[in-house]
């Protein structure tokens, strides 16, 4: 069973890095709050162009781990597509390091057209990409925790690779998987994540998705019980009793690891309005 736990979101477009910060360092003086991520996009996601400021997730995030001590930290989710997966492992590594063992490792198959074409980066098709996505979680797990690995995947191969210094989690940092896709994604999840995250949708089709995951669970031999289901849910300061409403309606459908997404301007005063006037009305699943 898993404990009830609420965290937070800044996307980081169309913000500073000054007013992002100022959202965490309030959080992390605020115990309610236990986890809190950044997302990992090239550009804005919020026109077809990508115009406008974006940070990179990866470096940010660090910054983020040196200027807090308590918060866990990660990007929901990671994109595969965008870094090879040994590198992508050994940046983890690298954050949970500096963070003194506190990533959370998410990872997702990529989606974003604009990014990928006007990097000219791949965007295979979404059965391919959700297998290279399988390979690179194999690929992450056998470095954190071997001295050496050798891979022979179809989309990805190592040859005596190494990473050092290791993740100060043992095995490893918890692996996050984002989406629902049925028949590729939601396997993927029963196979290798500690947590998985709902990022949009009703609350009627996240309770079909849970039944899917579990059937695939028993496919694999996993017990459905060590996977956290997390859902990430938009909060509109301006109608905050419709945000918890729907907050726990997911949590009375098995979400234990809430995650409140808040949109720019970042200001101060925003994650102690949710600490005050919404997280205190939320409770643990209902009979």
């Amino acid at each position: 069973m898993h404990d009830l736990r609420f965290g937070f979101k800044t996307a980081q477009q169309h913000s500073t890095w000054e007013e992002i910060l100022t959202v965490w360092q309030e959080a992390e003086d605020i115990p309610a709050f236990t986890h809190g991520w950044l997302f990992d996009h090239l550009n804005p996601i919020d026109n077809p162009d990508g115009i406008g400021d974006c940070f990179e997730g990866w470096t940010m995030l660090s910054a983020l781990a040196a200027h807090t001590k308590r918060l866990r930290l990660g990007l929901l989710t990671g994109c595969n597509t965008y870094r090879d997966p040994a590198l992508h492992a050994q940046m983890a590594a690298t954050v949970d390091v500096i963070s003194g063992g506190r990533v959370d490792f998410g990872d997702g198959a990529g989606w974003n057209e604009f990014e990928h074409r006007s990097r000219n980066v791949e965007l295979p098709t979404p059965g391919k990409r959700l297998r290279m996505l399988e390979e690179a979680i194999e690929i992450s797990k056998a470095l954190w925790t071997q001295e050496t690995v050798d891979y022979d995947g179809k989309y990805y191969q190592l040859h005596g690779a190494r990473l050092s210094p290791k993740p100060v989690q043992k095995p490893g940092p918890p692996i996050l998987i984002g989406g629902s896709g049925e028949q590729l994604t939601l396997k993927i999840v029963a196979k290798h994540a500690n947590i998985w995250n709902y990022a949009g949708g009703d609350l009627e089709t996240f309770v079909h998705k849970v039944e899917v995951l579990k059937q695939h669970c028993e496919d694999v031999g996993r017990d459905f019980a060590e996977i956290e289901l997390s859902a990430q849910r938009r909060i509109d300061f301006e109608n905050l009793d419709a945000g918890v409403a729907e907050a726990q309606a997911f949590i009375d459908a098995g979400v234990t690891h809430m995650v409140f997404y808040l949109t720019p301007p970042y200001t101060s005063g925003m994650v102690t309005m949710l600490a005050e006037h919404a997280i205190p009305r939320l409770e643990p699943k209902r009979a």
